[in-house]
């Protein structure tokens, strides 16, 4: 009777685990400090980084610099690369083509390369980490981050937020 009774405690702490935490976080026309309080706000463990190309022509947005200045708060730095949006997408993106963007990257994200990325990503989730993906888009509904979570909640309970960096 005991046994029976225990795991039916375990069923539903099983049941009723917490959802994991992801946020994610864009750096259009803020500034590093801005993103940084950000992140540390929201007791962000880990940053993924999840543009194709980690260079930026906006200051302390390059992958060195920006994994620098993340390791001086006690933030983790990792590039996805295979996460990011192709080169073709951001053409589409750039010239305003969001449908063209969006198919392109349906595409890419079904890619071994982009799905080995992905289970990386799950299993930073999994471990109980808070990670937050960034990008360079302001608006999350706008950027493939939202691409990428949709594909994480297709596999596993997560709690979103969406970190707005305020501008300066």
């Amino acid at each position: 009777m005991m046994a029976k009774t225990a795991k039916k405690a375990a069923s539903r702490k099983a049941v009723t685990k917490k959802a994991a935490a992801l946020f994610t976080i864009g750096y259009e026309q803020a500034t590093v400090p801005a993103v940084l309080r950000e992140l540390t706000r929201a007791k962000v463990d880990l940053l993924v980084d999840t543009r194709a190309v980690a260079a930026s022509r906006r200051a302390g947005f390059s992958k060195k610099v920006l994994a620098a200045s993340l390791d001086e708060q006690g933030i983790d730095y990792l590039h996805l690369q295979k996460l990011g949006t192709p080169a073709e997408g951001r053409e589409a993106a750039r010239a305003g083509h969001l449908d063209t963007l969006w198919r392109i990257y349906a595409k890419h994200i079904k890619t071994h390369d982009a799905q080995a990325a992905l289970d990386e990503l799950l299993t930073l989730i999994k471990s109980g980490k808070r990670v937050a993906l960034l990008c360079y888009c302001r608006d999350p509904r706008a950027c493939h981050r939202d691409r990428i979570v949709a594909a994480v909640k297709e596999r596993m309970r997560v709690k979103v937020d969406d970190l707005i960096p305020t501008l300066l």
